[in-house]
């Protein structure tokens, strides 16, 4: 079984095909095929300090933030506490293939990543953009209405006045002259 270390992140990591590593963030996307040009190590080939026209390409599966890390900070007998956390960013990525002498990443490695992004990423985007044009759609065909605080306040006023209208001044009993 052939197997690579390779250097990404300030870290190196000995990796062979089929493996799922946890680096440093990458800006790509996921389901993106990106390649790793710092091979120290092939096989039994050792780079001096890199191997000539090695490359090991990987598939981007996820980019996520890492748990929680408690940083505490006590400096005794000062009364002095200091805590503070930190979550890293990860990327999950899954080795595809480990190349040499120049050899450039093979199209089903490619045409799996797109795939893989055409029917993850582009499918629900379309989904989620017809209803809002089928939602604009539908409010630029129906007729505008008052907002309903301003058709119930305009309802009620219209309601007092009737109500007061009808009513009449009391007559001077006939008792009274």
């Amino acid at each position: 079984m052939t197997f690579a270390v390779i250097k990404t992140g300030g870290k190196q990591y000995k990796v062979a095909a089929n493996d799922v590593i946890k680096i440093e963030k990458l800006d790509a996307e996921a389901g993106d095929i990106v390649t790793f040009d710092e091979v120290l190590m092939v096989g039994d080939i050792i780079g001096a300090p890199l191997v000539e026209g090695a490359l090991v390409a990987a598939e981007l599966i996820e980019t996520k933030k890492q748990k929680t890390v408690i940083i505490f900070k006590k400096r005794r007998r000062h009364n002095s506490r200091r805590r503070n956390g930190h979550r890293q960013q990860l990327t999950t990525v899954r080795i595809t293939e480990i190349l040499t002498g120049g050899a450039k990443p093979t199209i089903q490695a490619a045409a799996k990543a797109d795939a893989t992004e055409s029917v993850t990423e582009k499918a629900p985007a379309k989904k989620a953009a017809a209803p809002k044009a089928e939602a604009t759609e539908a409010k630029a065909a129906a007729p505008k209405k008052a907002p309903a605080k301003k058709a119930a306040a305009e309802g009620e006023a219209a309601e007092k006045p009737a109500k007061k209208a009808p009513a009449k001044k009391a007559e001077p009993k006939a008792d009274q002259e």
